[in-house]
Formats: structure tokens, sequence, C-alpha cells
């Protein structure tokens, strides 16, 4: 494991927070900076004045990384939850303050952490130029309405976003705030060089039905979600006493959740907010005494429990940020520990799309159908050729034009009516003749895209690639040309395409299927779609 050249900083506390947290004050608390979070600093200072985003996966310790930047006024800390508020201030050395709810940040604060939901009403209390350094914690938000007026207020010398999560295709772009990604480290990067352990992810149906639970502020609405997650007590209990592993975690939904499978696990052990003695379990837990533990929103940030060898997530969620966190407990290396155990509990979710092990390499399942989504697991970075399988059927294939284009009417796109095929990852796939393929690459947070290379914004990558097959490709423009196939692709579908849909899928009910429907499965056998006997076949890249 590549550890070496740390630096050692004694950092002495002083803060001004709740829950006691005056008790850090003057505590020393000696931190390592890991290369990697040096390097990360380096490149904030390497550049001029602006706006610049850094992606650092949970569990590689983002907030010690902009704790540790050097300070040439005051700092800013923005917070989308109230638990981050508090938790970046135990490594200042300097005297900080807090700008959310009863509480207001004293002039004298060195570095002042709020939340976005306050201070976006309290900036009549701070100058323009109040701050040098702003820090967007979470910043895969700062799209939204109240960051952006929190930005266009303030004239800080640089913003730097930190985000922890890969970006989605169906994402808010980030480059109306960001100008550049200056840092990334990923979760892939971060478990390959032996920073945090292998995840190997599982999913078991504990049979909820979340599809009438709305959602609230991205996420599932609280009270509606513990409602709809009552009776499945037994469902998660059964779960751990099959799948568990080791130490286990368990995210319930609630207080009363958290109690209801304590109550089925002989041993063990519930830790809420209200929870007295906290540390006595955890120091029990490390200790091997008790054997599971099971919380309600309270092991998400901050606790360090490296021991943890499974996690169970019952508490579903649409945030990716949310899901992150709670994996990210069991992610840190212990000794003989060798890879996390993850246990998703699904169940029917509506259109809404929930986080799952898919979702910390920005893999969306949307696409994938539902009968198919069980074959999406396995060690953490098989998930991705997994999830392009279970969605590569004639199910996917005939949807797809629906997908494309309710993903391009969402982002402003303009596809030119290309035939686009939308894999799990957000990549854009045009099927050619003789098995080629063009295809325009994952966005990342800003939007950029990669067609033939070369970087550029998704829309330039769209606009591209139609003159490049206007160019080379009229010759087969039955294949990517959906305007010509609007033509006829509602008329049923001819014989001879039903004769070669059941030579190549043995079994396969062609008879309802319409000639669109019917040009969409031959052109993905024909020219890209992985045929029954060979599902290893990988189609050659053309551009």
């Amino acid at each position: 494991m590549k550890k070496t050249g740390t630096l050692k900083l004694k950092i002495l506390c002083a803060s001004f927070s709740h829950r006691g947290a005056q008790a850090h004050k003057r505590e020393g608390i000696t931190t390592e900076l890991r290369p990697y979070q040096q390097e990360c600093i380096d490149a904030i200072e390497a550049q001029p004045p602006g706006n610049y985003l850094a992606q650092m996966a949970t569990g590689l310790g983002k907030t010690v990384t902009f704790a540790n930047i050097p300070r040439h006024g005051r700092m800013l800390i923005l917070s989308h939850r109230q638990e981050l508020v508090y938790q970046p201030l135990k490594y200042f050395d300097c005297k900080t303050g807090v700008e959310m709810a009863s509480e207001h940040a004293p002039p004298s604060a060195e570095v002042v952490s709020a939340s976005v939901a306050t201070m976006v009403h309290r900036l009549d209390r701070f100058d323009p130029e109040e701050f040098d350094l702003i820090i967007c914690d979470e910043a895969h938000h700062a799209a939204a309405k109240t960051y952006k007026s929190i930005f266009a207020y303030f004239q800080p010398t640089k913003l730097i976003g930190f985000t922890a999560t890969p970006n989605r295709g169906d994402n808010v772009r980030l480059d109306d705030v960001f100008s550049d990604i200056i840092f990334q480290r990923d979760l892939r990067w971060a478990i390959q060089e032996g920073w945090l352990c292998d995840i190997y992810c599982r999913r078991v149906n504990i049979g909820y039905d979340l599809s009438s639970v709305h959602t609230r502020n991205g996420d599932y609405a609280p009270g509606e979600l513990e409602e709809a997650m009552d009776g499945t007590a037994d469902a998660i209990a059964e779960a751990y006493r099959t799948m568990a592993q080791g130490a286990t975690l368990i995210f319930a939904v609630s207080v009363k959740q958290c109690y209801e499978i304590a109550s089925r696990i002989p041993g063990a052990e519930v830790v809420t907010g209200e929870t007295k003695h906290r540390e006595d379990i955890i120091r029990r837990f490390t200790d091997r005494e008790i054997q599971c533990l099971i919380n309600c929103m309270v092991f998400t940030e901050g606790t360090d429990l490296p021991l943890v060898e499974t996690v169970i997530i019952a508490r579903p969620t649409q945030s990716d940020a949310l899901y992150a966190q709670m994996v990210g407990r069991g992610l840190r290396l212990y000794p003989g520990k060798t890879q996390l155990n993850l246990i998703d509990c699904v169940g029917v979710t509506g259109k809404a799309s929930l986080c799952t092990a898919p979702s910390l390499l920005g893999i969306d399942m949307t696409a994938v159908p539902a009968k198919r989504q069980e074959l999406v697991e396995g060690m953490l970075f098989d998930l991705p050729d997994r999830a392009a399988m279970a969605q590569d059927t004639p199910e996917s294939w005939i949807r797809n034009v629906e997908l494309v284009d309710l993903w391009a009417k969402g982002q402003k796109y303009n596809t030119h009516n290309v035939n686009w095929f939308r894999m799990p990852d957000g990549s854009m796939v045009c099927s050619l003749p003789n098995r080629r393929k063009m295809t325009i690459s994952p966005a990342d947070h800003l939007g950029r895209v990669r067609l033939g290379g070369e970087l550029m914004d998704m829309q330039s990558a769209l606009d591209r690639a139609y003159t490049k097959l206007q160019a080379d490709y009229m010759d087969c423009d039955y294949l990517w040309n959906l305007t010509k196939m609007k033509r006829w692709q509602n008329k049923p579908a001819s014989e001879a395409q039903k004769r070669s849909i059941r030579r190549m899928l043995p079994g396969y009910d062609a008879s309802e299927l319409t000639k669109g429907d019917a040009s969409m499965i031959l052109n993905r056998m024909f020219n890209g779609g992985r045929r029954p006997h060979d599902r290893s076949a990988r189609a050659k890249s053309h551009l």
C-alpha cells in the first residue's frame, strides 16, 4: 500500500460549535496529510483566482484536506446538511464560528462554517469581499439557486468545490459555477492504490414499495419513507443472518425501525442521536464484544469504524452523496479485512432512481430491466460490464429511443435524430456497419465529454458526430437516422424481420413487434448488441 511521505501536522483546535464542541478547544489532534491530500492542496494553491472543482472519493479525507489549505484571509465553508457544518471545525487552530439556525459567527472568527439554507438569508451580515476563500462541500449541489445566490454575492479570491460523487449524465452540470476540475481521485483510484478496501456488492429484495413516496429536497420524504418501510424488519434481520460477514453496520430508516431490527438479532445494539454511552458501545464493537450495530443517520459522517466488514443499506435513498457516506463507513482498512461486504436492501421504487452499489461508479440503473438488475452484483469494478450486459436486451433496445429522447429534452440537447444508445455509465453509442461504433464518453461534472479523444461539451460532440455521420455514413443511414425510421416505424414488422429475430433470439416473441421495434433489435444484433451465445463479444471502436 502506497502510504509513504506523509506530513505530520500538529493542529490545536479552537472550535465554536454546538453540543460541547468547546471541549475541542486546545485539544491536541495529530493529523497526517497523505500525499494525495497534499497534492490537492498544492493544486489549489497553484491556481490563479477563480472557481475550481476537486473530486475526492468518500473515505479519502476531503474535510481534512480543505481544512489544511493555507489561509490568506477569512475562510467560508458552505455545507448542505447540518452535521457537515460542525464536522470541519475541530481541524482548525484558529477562532471559528457557525452560521446556522440560532448560531451566528463572531466577527473575529477566521473560519466560518455555514449552512447554505441559513447563509442565503444572512448575506447582509457580511461584506461581499469578506472571505478570501470559499469552500463548497458536496459541490454537486452547487447548481441550485441557493448556492448561486451566495456565489453571486461574495467575491472571494478562490471558490473551491469539493465533491465525492461521480457525475451521472442526468445530473445538473456545474460548468456555469466552476471553470475547471483541478484534482481527481475517485473510488477506483483509492481502492487500487490501497487507501480503501475493495467492495463485494450484493442485493436482497425485502419487499418494500416506495412508488407512492414523494421526493423532497432530492430524497425520499422522511415520514412517508418510514411508513413505506414498515414491516421490513424481519426481512432485514434475515438478510443479516444469511448474508452478513463479520462486524456489521446496518443503516435503518428510523429509530423505531432500528429497535425493530435489533429485537430480531440477538446481541445487536442500537445507536441513535439520543443514545447515551455511545463511545462505550463503539469501544465494545471495536473489541468484537458487539457483532452488529444498527443506526439511524448517526454513522453517515465522521465516525471512524475501520473494523466494519459488512454494511447493510436498509435506508433507501436517492442521494448519491448520502449513499456514498453510508458505504464509506465500511471502506477503511483494518488488519485481516480483505473487502467490504455491501448489501443493498431493494424493493419497488417506481420512477425514482434508487442508489445502490452501481451508483458509486456513476452507473444509472434506470434503463436496466428490473428483472435483470439482480445480475448486477459482484466485485465493484465488475459492475459496469455487468450493468451493460443486463441492459443489452431487446426490451432495452426498443425502449432506448424513448429514454434518449427524454434525456435529451431534459438536458436541452439536440441529438439531430441520431439513433444513439445510452449506456448505464452515461456514454452514448451509435452502431455502424461491421460492428463498428461511434462513442461519446460519459460527461464529467462540468458536462465535458470525449469524442475521438478530444474533450468538448456534449452538444459539440453531438454536432460533430452528426457531421461525421452525414459525411461518411449516408449509405447506411437506415442504421442511425431516426427521421427516416419514423416514416415506417409504427407499421407491423415484416415476416422477414420476424424470421431474422427468431433465428438470432430463439424463443423471443416477435409476433407483436412494429417495424421500428424490429429494426432496433436487428440493428443492435447485427451492429453491436451482444449475441446470446457470445456475451463477451466486444465491438471494434471506430471513433
